[in-house]
């Protein structure tokens, strides 16, 4: 194919969350067709699935520029920048507009599930003329039907949403945990404890497993049930030996919102609410649908019991799909080689990462790029506007303009808290804390709910090296 002919393709963008709009968004102003695979039913579905959930960055943190710019001219009202909104006002007061403006509504296909990319009429051993191929993406739709598209360059912001980790240990499932799974005894990494699925937990056992900002904010759900309804008994699984690490900065932390769910939680802990299970591993379901399950404490076996188990021990990114493209991943987060080592929870421990774009996302496939939560990999925490200043890199070198590519249009807040997903906390505002522990500097605002628990990281030998 010629130039010209693949310079008319358009640019597949795979997913329609606040990243992947923001990807169309930003090609539509740069005058370059997108092309939007949503599997979901409609745009944005997997922040659907979390609506209930609050966010810890207020609307000035959550709204791309590019966007931004579509919505003007719609007599959009822009939400107060220093309110907190939920994923539901998200979708309402933000996403839907967007996704609805006639720049970007005729470019979403929904209920088309992305199950390959790849070159056409190459796999990924085909050398000659591959940047110079389009790419081919393969799609799947609710009915099963397959079809085919052709792009210039292909941007994957699918997400992890529907990649949650095992519970089980070494990175595993459980023996019985696919079953439990399918059955409902696990639920869905988010439940809308308070709401639509009340029924699956008032007045009954349920059993949180996870150390991170999603385990914590299922708790304090719990807890308001627990008030409406006394009988409601809630567990709480961690691997570490201490739940302190998960209450971050509290009163200390530069977003009052995630200071204050820490403290909350605190108190839970210490008045009997929770039942902490510290030290514990979860090793099997039973098969006969009973609430009986495996675990070790401190390699001891024990017994737990529930009627609803939690899943909030975070994602990993799907790369079955993209078998066929050259990437280049780091082997321990499988994030973009050259993030790898920025983004580890091991060591970075307070989620602090410089804005970075088109070059460090780069992958030996040329025009193809992983953004937002899916390009941290397996780390645990990721911010909304540093995705919007990944794509809005990623779209100017696809557009040619590597000068605006390379430019850095990011200044983030200091939180001054390392992540409560990882095991440590300063409890100091930053720069004290610098001082003090050379442990934090300036954080990102973590939007909850996104990938928690990773307990994994290099190790002291790696990183020597």
């Amino acid at each position: 194919m010629n130039d010209n002919a693949l310079a008319d393709l358009p640019v597949a963008v795979i997913g329609s969350g606040p990243v992947g709009l923001a990807a169309a968004a930003q090609l539509v102003t740069r005058g370059i067709r997108p092309l939007i695979l949503e599997a979901g039913p409609i745009p944005s579905a997997a922040v659907a699935e979390w609506g209930h959930i609050g966010l810890f960055s207020p609307w000035k943190y959550n709204i791309d520029e590019a966007a931004r710019s579509l919505l003007a001219p719609t007599g959009w009202q822009e939400p107060d920048g220093d309110y907190l909104p939920t994923g539901a006002e998200l979708i309402r007061d933000y996403l839907k507009p967007l996704a609805e403006t006639a720049e970007l509504r005729d470019a979403i296909q929904t209920d088309t599930r992305v199950v390959a990319v790849t070159r056409d009429g190459k796999d990924r051993t085909g050398t000659s003329q591959r940047e110079s191929t389009p790419f081919l993406i393969r799609t799947q739709d609710a009915d099963g039907t397959l079809a085919d598209f052709r792009a210039r360059a292909v941007i994957d912001a699918s997400g992890t949403w529907e990649s949650p980790n095992p519970l089980g240990q070494s990175g595993l499932q459980a023996p019985g945990e696919a079953e439990a799974r399918r059955s409902g005894f696990v639920t869905s990494p988010l439940p809308d404890v308070v709401g639509r699925d009340r029924e699956q937990f008032a007045g009954r056992r349920t059993l949180v497993v996870g150390g991170g900002h999603s385990a914590a904010n299922t708790l304090l759900a719990l807890a308001d049930l627990r008030e409406e309804a006394p009988d409601t008994r809630i567990g709480w699984v961690l691997r570490r030996a201490d739940p302190a690490s998960v209450y971050g900065g509290e009163d200390q932390d530069g977003l009052p919102a995630r200071g204050a769910l820490g403290a909350r939680l605190r108190r839970l802990v210490e008045t009997g609410v929770i039942d902490v299970h510290a030290s514990t591993t979860i090793t099997g379901f039973g098969t006969d649908g009973g609430d009986a399950i495996a675990a070790e404490t401190d390699g001891e076996p024990v017994t737990l019991h529930a009627d609803r188990v939690v899943p909030a021990t975070g994602f990993r990114p799907d790369l079955g799909f993209l078998r066929e493209i050259r990437l280049d991943l780091d082997p321990v987060v499988e994030a973009p080689q050259q993030l790898g080592p920025l983004i580890d929870p091991e060591y970075h421990s307070c989620g602090t990462v410089a804005p970075h774009g088109a070059r460090m996302l780069a992958h030996p496939e040329q025009d193809f790029y992983i953004v937002g939560m899916k390009s941290y990999g397996r780390a645990p925490t990721f911010l909304m506007y540093t995705g919007y200043e990944q794509v809005r890199s990623v779209v100017a070198a696809l557009a040619g303009d590597q000068e605006a590519a390379d430019r850095v249009e990011l200044v983030l807040p200091e939180t001054g808290v390392c992540s409560a997903d990882v095991g440590s906390s300063c409890d100091a505002p930053a720069g004290a804390a610098d001082e003090a522990a050379g442990c934090c500097g300036p954080a990102e605002p973590v939007l909850i709910g996104i990938p928690t628990g990773v307990e994994h990281g290099r190790s002291e030998e790696a990183a020597a090296d």
